[in-house]
């Protein structure tokens, strides 16, 4: 699971353009590379909808390979998926857990905070990658990412500096119980 937070933890700005407005070379490099990589994309509706149909002039290669890949979208409210290879499903927690059964491709989330912090909820997250843009948002921020999550240990696995200012940290749960005084 992918997460892009600011210092202070806001998944995002009223006033942030994409990627916080720190898009350098490394990023692109980085977004590249996953995006080349086999993967199931588990969306929410909202972030489908948003990709699934963009203005003409925003299509660029990223999403002509969003297109290409297997993607399933969690909705009660979506009657039907319309962009290619791309599959509804109503309950989030038995298919997620179905698949990483089945194994397969990776599972990989964008955007869809909701079904990300549903998936935290249910124990179904094997690694957490925190992309953390350097910045706090303050006022403007909007959706904070860790609000009402429950206390989980996490082991880093893999960090690494992109341009110079973003920080990707990647940690896997560890299954205990946070140290407590």
């Amino acid at each position: 699971m992918e997460v892009f937070v600011s210092v202070d933890g806001w998944a995002g700005s009223a006033v942030s353009p994409g990627y916080f407005g720190y898009h350098g070379p490394e990023l692109r490099q980085w977004i590249d590379e996953q995006l080349a990589e086999p993967q199931l994309l588990v969306l929410g509706r909202r972030t489908y909808e948003m990709f699934a149909d963009p203005p003409e002039e925003v299509r660029d290669a990223d999403w002509d390979r969003m297109t290409e890949l297997d993607k399933v979208v969690f909705s009660h409210t979506l009657p039907a998926a319309t962009w290619p290879n791309t599959r509804v499903c109503r309950d989030l927690v038995p298919e997620i857990t179905r698949l990483k059964r089945e194994g397969g491709v990776p599972m990989r989330t964008m955007g869809s905070l909701s079904i990300a912090r549903q998936l935290c909820a249910a124990g179904l997250v094997d690694r957490l990658l925190l992309m953390t843009f350097p910045l706090l948002v303050g006022p403007d921020g909007r959706e904070p990412f860790f609000a009402g999550a429950a206390a989980a240990d996490l082991e880093l696995v893999g960090h690494r500096a992109l341009d110079g200012r973003v920080l990707l940290l990647e940690y896997r749960p560890t299954g205990r119980d946070i140290p407590r005084a």
